[in-house]
């Protein structure tokens, strides 16, 4: 899943990114919120992670701006500007959750897991054959097992779970999976998909190529030839 993270403090944001992306997530950086702006007006992202006092533009405007396009992207806001007032103004505005600063990093990614859920319509688990991928952790096991994968094996393989039995398309993967900042091209999904197949098997799972569409997870007897 890919978050846009808006934060002007250099050493907090750094601390949030790292964690994310070690949790599997691609995350873009925006520390101005014109800049935010432009990130949400060009590219497409799971979830937001708001703060408001921001150079360029104050984080009201920016989510106030956003809703008014009619996008319904999850946001959390963080930040010290923690009054009631301010809460309600933010939820009012179309925020989804509000956390003030300081924050124990613990919360704010237990937090943001639950906003991409509702969003997504999530259930508990998603079970294929013998996978079982429980979408409050982000966990996969296979018969029990604990299936370790790298946090871009788990970014690949949740996004192939949100559409079961349906193609995603390469591009659409590598968005999930790498933030912009990131020197990759979209060829690099195919060796993730490789390692995933790989671990997959006997799991009665399949990751298929649908030609010309993308990659399609699905049990194996109902995969694409």
């Amino acid at each position: 899943m890919k978050i846009l993270l808006v934060e002007d403090h250099p050493e907090l944001c750094e601390w949030v990114a790292k964690s994310l992306r070690q949790a599997g997530y691609a995350v873009d950086i925006a520390e101005r919120g014109d800049h935010a702006e432009h990130y949400l007006l060009s590219g497409e992202y799971d979830g937001v992670l708001l703060d408001l006092s921001l150079p360029g533009k104050d984080g009201l405007d920016v989510l106030r701006n956003l809703r008014a396009r009619g996008s319904r992207v999850p946001v959390l806001i963080f930040t010290a500007r923690a009054s009631v007032d301010e809460r309600i103004r933010g939820l009012n505005l179309g925020a989804d959750d509000y956390l003030p600063k300081p924050f124990e990093l613990g919360e704010l990614e237990a937090r943001l897991k639950a906003l991409l859920r509702r969003s997504a319509g999530q259930t508990p688990e998603v079970r294929l054959g013998e996978l079982v991928f429980d979408t409050v952790s982000r966990l996969p096991s296979i018969g029990g097992t604990a299936l370790a994968l790298t946090p871009r094996e788990l970014a690949v393989l949740e996004a192939l779970l949100g559409r079961v039995g349906r193609p995603v398309a390469r591009d659409a993967l590598f968005e999930k999976v790498f933030s912009m900042e990131q020197d990759a091209r979209p060829e690099a999904i195919e060796i993730y998909v490789s390692r995933l197949r790989k671990k997959l098997e006997g799991s009665g799972v399949r990751i298929t190529t649908v030609r010309g569409l993308g990659y399609m997870i699905a049990p194996a007897g109902e995969a694409a030839a």
